[in-house]
């Protein structure tokens, strides 16, 4: 009887924790879907829920988003002092663009402007991504940035330490900044060894507190790299040699980078300066060139995360789908569309747009990939074409729109990068960069099985429950 009362009044105590953490749910989860299913969880199954709400549940963390937009002011305070106005001219340029008026939308959701007279290269896998990047960071002179959500002590994370090092000791100002939970497998001894040789090195985390330090969301999932404010890079791949496809089960790795020269490598200083600052309270070395070129393309930056005023990367995919006249192909590893995104696909294929979607066929997350499936079967029902990717696990998130615009960058088609993560996207406009990106999709539609309606039928009844039980679910993912 003494050991029941006290399981007694723990369910008791537990019970009314999950009502309060119920009724937490349904005033700050950003979304209806994600606040019914924490709220009817946390009621019904408060010992299974109670726990996983504190770690992945808040997608509306109020504190925080006011501690980030307070930094983000100060930061810019502190740049205005350096005189840190690149854009006038080029964007000023941009206008004159037949393209501009497409882009209008992006530059309120970004609070970044278009800038013209851009220059971009299409990094079509692992090889060709670092190979560009290594060598523009073995030649720097005066600055390098590098930020990623995953940094591994591999072949290819050793690499990338010692060409730091290298710099380094020639006097490059070298700063990198990775996720707390990305790299969480990543040794002290490695960042010991970085800032012993001069690197500048640090976490981004948004833990602080007892109760905030178990928490995973507001991940920075951004990967950028610049050197010397002259050349940056922008895309997919984080570093480790599965993102070489070295690693099975999922090799060979399908995945996008690009690289940027022109005024529009500013923005992405601005972007990884934010993010310094908000890790460290102090500004990053920022540099720019006497000039930029008086000819080239336009480039749209979109970074996104949970402190904006707005559900930026939401909308920048429902912008991007409904800006769409002839056709629109998106490549994701993971979909999970909000209805908003949903609804854009829906409308774009009544207005007889060539919609398309490229998925990977194998998952690296099986709850993900069983919810991603429904959301697909039911996508090919609306009209739309999935393909599925078929030599190896495809990571690339690209979205082609048309003949002339194209945007490559971190953002999945997920609720976590939706609301929850850091993520950056560059679009631009030139006819020829998207000839480039549609080649590279073509060849990989060309390695793909296209989804009919015939796959529902396929599905047997206990994985089409699994499912749904993910679907239900996915706002939380």
């Amino acid at each position: 009887m003494h050991y029941s009362a006290y399981i007694a009044h723990f369910l008791v105590v537990v019970q009314l924790l999950g009502i309060i953490a119920a009724v937490h749910a349904v005033l700050s989860v950003r979304t209806a879907q994600g606040a019914i299913a924490w709220a009817t969880s946390l009621v019904f199954m408060p010992l299974l829920t109670l726990v996983p709400y504190l770690v992945f549940g808040r997608s509306r963390f109020d504190a925080y988003i006011g501690a980030r937009r307070q930094a983000n002011e100060e930061m810019h305070v502190a740049a205005a002092e350096l005189d840190w106005r690149p854009w006038v001219e080029e964007a000023l340029a941009a206008r004159q663009y037949d393209g501009y008026k497409a882009l209008k939308a992006m530059v309120g959701l970004a609070r970044m402007p278009t800038l013209a007279n851009n220059e971009v290269r299409l990094l079509a896998n692992g090889k060709a991504s670092f190979d560009a990047m290594f060598e523009a960071i073995s030649a720097a002179k005066k600055v390098v940035l590098v930020q990623f959500f995953i940094i591994r002590d591999d072949a290819l994370g050793q690499r990338l330490a010692q060409l730091l090092l290298e710099r380094a000791a020639n006097g490059v100002d070298v700063f990198l900044l990775y996720d707390g939970i990305g790299s969480h497998a990543l040794p002290r001894r490695y960042i010991d060894k970085l800032r012993q040789g001069g690197v500048q090195v640090h976490a981004f985390s948004t833990g602080s507190g007892m109760i905030n330090r178990f928490q995973v969301n507001f991940r920075n999932h951004r990967k950028i790299v610049v050197v010397d404010g002259l050349r940056g890079f922008v895309g997919g791949h984080n570093v480790g040699v599965e993102y070489l496809g070295e690693k099975p089960p999922l090799a060979p790795w399908r995945d996008t980078h690009i690289e940027l020269r022109g005024p529009a490598v500013a923005c992405l200083q601005e972007c990884f300066a934010e993010d310094w600052f908000w890790a460290t309270h102090t500004l990053p070395t920022l540099i720019l060139p006497d000039g930029y070129d008086d000819a080239g393309m336009l480039c749209q930056v979109v970074p996104s995360g949970p402190a904006d005023p707005q559900e930026t990367c939401s909308l920048f995919f429902v912008e991007s789908i409904n800006a769409a006249v002839e056709r629109v192909w998106i490549t994701t590893p993971y979909f999970v569309p909000d209805e908003a995104v949903a609804a854009a696909l829906r409308l774009a294929v009544l207005r007889g747009v060539d919609v398309r979607l490229l998925l990977p066929s194998r998952p690296d997350h099986k709850t993900v990939y069983a919810a991603s499936s429904l959301y697909a079967l039911e996508a090919v029902r609306a009209g739309v074409r999935v393909f599925r990717y078929q030599p190896g696990f495809l990571h690339q998130k690209v979205v082609l729109i048309d003949h002339d615009s194209a945007a490559v960058g971190s953002a999945n088609l997920d609720n976590r990068s939706f609301r929850l993560n850091f993520e950056i996207m560059v679009i631009t406009v030139d006819e020829g960069f998207a000839r480039d990106v549609e080649a590279m999709l073509e060849e990989d539609f060309a390695q793909s099985v296209e989804m009919t309606l015939d796959d529902r039928r396929r599905v047997h009844r206990l994985q089409q429950l699994g499912m749904r039980v993910a679907r239900l679910v996915s706002p939380i993912l």
